[in-house]
């Protein structure tokens, strides 16, 4: 994937003299002593990375560990004191005033964690807001906000107050907000912090949705966990201004760097952070649906077991037999298109193992892993399910 952003060798060091307290981060002085001995505060210490177009990048820590200071970075809400910000190998650091206003309206967009919405605007009001800030007529905004909230799940709620809707309906007002400017980046700072547990899963679900319909690049802040291996595609540990780990989230959860990171994750629900595709195996030998019951067996034979998967001309499944269906079918001379099963499961490799459980209990076949053209990905045994609880 092609790399949309770029950060090397960023610091943030808020106080009158930031710059010249650099040297005392370059000499091993903890954040702590520096705050002690000179009263500034390091935000963010010589932090390095890159962010791929397209992916949702989570950066996460605990409160005071410089991710929000490091997202204000991006936009230059936060002027760094040291360090680059290289977006499509421009680096940002170095815009004059007219040149960051500019990339503000056209290139990247933040969406708040407390909406920053205008009350006395109606929704569509809202969501025009930036557009109608760079200058365009009231039809064309009207019409690209429309289409923003139609994105965002909001399609006739234009004419409400902000006050009419619930927490969950304002956040996805800010969302229309920012996509209405047709950002190609995204920053989202604890957007869904301040709502209720449920309404906030609804957010990760319609997220992830948007997202797969727009492809935005998105860097995303949370403290939570859960939250950030569920969404991110790739996600940064931060503590203390620094980033600790960056990896996809069941590399960090297989391969943690350090203690830290390994007290971070001991309590992580396993079940609503690891996909279909961490736990299916390939399939070793399928049936073609030409293949004689004959064959099938024997087929069956070779890898022990007791059933087999049968797929058409481009791989895609068509159903299941087994042993004792073959035999049947040899001894009644029926062909393998009058014995196929179709009591059997399918699921996409997104599929949370959390949802293939009842999945799993509930099959007497292993669970089928497809893709959209039903062509057969992998398959899923009941024993890999379990296991990932482990």
């Amino acid at each position: 994937m092609v790399k949309k952003m770029e950060i090397k060798n960023l610091s943030k060091i808020f106080g009158k003299n930031g710059k010249k307290i650099l040297k005392n981060l370059d000499a091993g002085m903890t954040k702590g002593e520096i705050l002690k001995k000179t009263g500034h505060t390091v935000g963010i210490n010589n932090v390095s990375f890159d962010v791929k177009a397209g992916e949702i990048f989570v950066i996460m820590g605990l409160s005071g560990s410089g991710k929000s200071t490091l997202i204000r970075c991006l936009n230059l809400l936060n002027k760094p004191t040291s360090g680059e910000v290289f977006i499509d190998g421009e680096n940002i650091v170095e815009y004059n005033r007219k040149e960051l206003q500019k990339f503000r309206q056209e290139k990247i967009a933040m969406v708040f964690q407390h909406f920053g919405l205008f009350n006395h605007r109606s929704v569509i009001g809202n969501v025009e807001y930036g557009l109608e800030v760079r200058g365009i007529s009231k039809m064309e905004r009207y019409k690209i906000a429309k289409e923003a909230l139609e994105i965002v799940g909001l399609g006739g709620w234009e004419d409400n107050m902000i006050h009419e809707l619930s927490g969950g309906m304002q956040q996805r007002v800010g969302l229309a907000r920012a996509l209405a400017n047709s950002p190609e980046i995204l920053l989202m700072d604890e957007p869904f912090s301040a709502l209720d547990p449920l309404i906030r899963r609804d957010m990760h679900l319609e997220l992830l949705d948007i997202q797969s319909k727009i492809k935005k690049t998105i860097i995303f802040i949370t403290h939570d966990v859960n939250e950030a291996f569920k969404l991110g595609d790739r996600v940064a540990v931060m503590k203390d201004g620094q980033i600790v780990q960056i990896g996809t989230p069941e590399d960090i959860l297989n391969n943690p760097s350090n203690e830290y990171i390994e007290d971070f994750v001991k309590d992580i629900d396993r079940t609503k952070i690891l996909r279909a595709k961490h736990v299916m195996k390939k399939v070793g030998v399928v049936a073609s649906i030409n293949t004689s019951p004959k064959v099938a067996i024997k087929e069956m034979e070779d890898v022990g077991t007791s059933s087999i998967f049968v797929v058409g001309e481009s791989r895609e499944v068509l159903g299941i037999v087994t042993i004792d269906d073959c035999l049947e079918a040899i001894k009644n001379k029926e062909s393998i298109k009058d014995i196929l099963r179709d009591d059997f499961v399918t699921t996409h490799k997104e599929t949370y193992v959390q949802d293939l459980i009842p999945m799993a209990v509930n099959s007497k076949f292993p669970i089928v892993v497809v893709n959209e053209d039903k062509k057969l990905l992998g398959i899923i045994l009941r024993v890999s399910v379990l296991a990932s609880l482990i």
